[in-house]
């Protein structure tokens, strides 16, 4: 990689690199550069632990950021208009994220980016597990674990995860195969508005030239220099129309949009590398799809109750469809953090299916009393204990059967580290009560 290229020539003492804001992704930053023998300095506001570890362990030094930088790569965490990195670009820096480094020092690799409202990351899990199916060495990354950097080294096709906070920050990047599952509201509180929101996601295909698809649903139109493909969740085909798999055959925790744009975008990057498309084998991996932990995982089953977790859904895109998916008499686990979802698409969702609210943490029953639902308010002094006491409402306002659905609209930071945690903790629970009663 020369520095005509974009990342610029560094010495230990030179300082041109910058990794600002370490976390998940700076770590990964640091790895792949140091092992590229590049030096670079960092800057963090609030450095771990772990992280002050891997900077020492690295020989990369705390940075400056009124110093002179050639290359800023700035963690997705970090507002893109944030002062420090407006000080940066002003001082001559570019500042990229590690999509466009990974891009950049691993030209031949494709990348098949995945973004979208909802759905992105299981999409993301299920185009990687297409290609391997094939026969492909695919690993997915990004935005979800790993970091992309963390893969590349080991993938014959790297498929990543891109959120709108990454696609802030790839400058000139070309994706052979992108998909975008789909548009709707979400992190208002960082971009401000629907339509800068939009323009982040939309960055995904600015760089892309003809010759490169782009996958998007019916009825969404692009500008765009790629060729777009569309799909439907109706109908698991590809491109020329060939149907691999019927709906009803996928597993139930597999959401259709997502098989149906992961098959083309399966279909397209085979194409690309010039390998056979073969559709009994892409049939076989669909049937076998397992979900991605977290997402609409069905955790444990009681008799006719199914406990289901959901903790990413905090999006009103994902929670409709978690409500539309789930089996109804549904119990639906509501809380967290409130972050502004519009709620009135939820409570038409509901309608019919949902039995009660079960309102937990910081903002569940300000949350319940905006869908305007039948709830019930948890306690806990604790994330482990409000869990436990959300899951055995649920099934006691069950008789039997239907569902206890964890998709919770509000962000995990009030209790729980992330929507993982969360996530954990609800499995944790289900488990704990579904064993103490089959033994009772």
């Amino acid at each position: 990689m020369t520095g005509e290229q974009g990342v610029g020539s560094t010495t230990a003492g030179g300082g041109r690199i910058l990794i600002y804001g370490l976390g998940r992704s700076g770590r990964g930053a640091a790895r792949f550069l140091a092992a590229e023998g590049w030096a670079a300095q960092w800057h963090d506001a609030r450095p771990s632990a772990e992280d002050l570890a891997l900077m020492e362990d690295l020989h990369f030094g705390r940075g400056d950021v009124n110093d002179l930088y050639r290359t800023v790569v700035a963690a997705p965490g970090v507002p893109i208009d944030h002062p420090d990195l407006q000080r940066l670009r002003g001082r001559g820096a570019e500042v990229i994220g590690e999509v466009t480094l990974a891009a950049r020092l691993r030209p031949a690799l494709p990348i098949v980016g995945v973004t979208g409202t909802a759905g992105k990351g299981g999409t993301t899990v299920l185009i990687a597990s297409l290609l391997r199916a094939c026969g492909v060495n695919a690993r997915e990354g990004g935005n979800i674990d790993p970091p992309l950097l963390d893969v590349v080294d080991a993938a014959e096709v790297a498929v990543a995860e891109l959120s709108s906070f990454q696609l802030e920050r790839v400058p000139g990047l070309r994706l052979p195969v992108a998909v975008i599952t789909n548009l709707g509201v979400d992190h208002l509180d960082r971009h401000r508005t629907v339509d800068a929101y939009h323009a982040a996601k939309l960055n995904i295909t600015a760089g892309q030239q003809e010759g490169d698809v782009l996958i998007v649903p019916e009825g969404l139109t692009v500008r765009t220099r790629a060729e777009v493909r569309t799909f439907s969740p109706a109908r698991l085909v590809l491109g020329s129309g060939e149907s691999v798999l019927p709906t009803a055959e996928l597993p139930a925790s597999i959401h259709p949009a997502n098989a149906a744009a992961a098959l083309l975008a399966a279909e397209a990057t085979l194409l690309r590398l010039g390998r056979p498309v073969p559709v009994d084998v892409l049939a076989a991996a669909l049937r076998a799809a397992q979900p991605q932990r977290g997402r609409f995982e069905t955790v444990a089953r009681l008799g006719g109750v199914g406990f289901i977790d959901d903790s990413i859904a905090t999006r009103t895109i994902a929670v409709q469809a978690a409500l539309e998916r789930a089996a109804p008499p549904i119990a639906w686990l509501v809380g967290g953090r409130d972050k502004g979802a519009d709620l009135a698409p939820l409570r038409e969702a509901a309608r019919g299916r949902v039995k009660t609210v079960i309102a937990f943490g910081e903002d569940g029953e300000t949350l319940a009393r905006g869908l305007g639902l039948p709830f019930v308010t948890v306690p806990g002094a604790d994330g482990d204990e409000t869990m436990r006491a959300a899951v055995r409402a649920g099934l006691d306002a069950l008789n039997g059967s239907g569902t206890v659905l964890l998709a919770p609209v509000g962000t995990s930071f009030d209790q729980f580290r992330d929507y993982a945690q969360r996530g954990d903790s609800f499995r944790r629970a289900a488990r704990a009560l579904t064993d103490a009663e089959a033994r009772a």
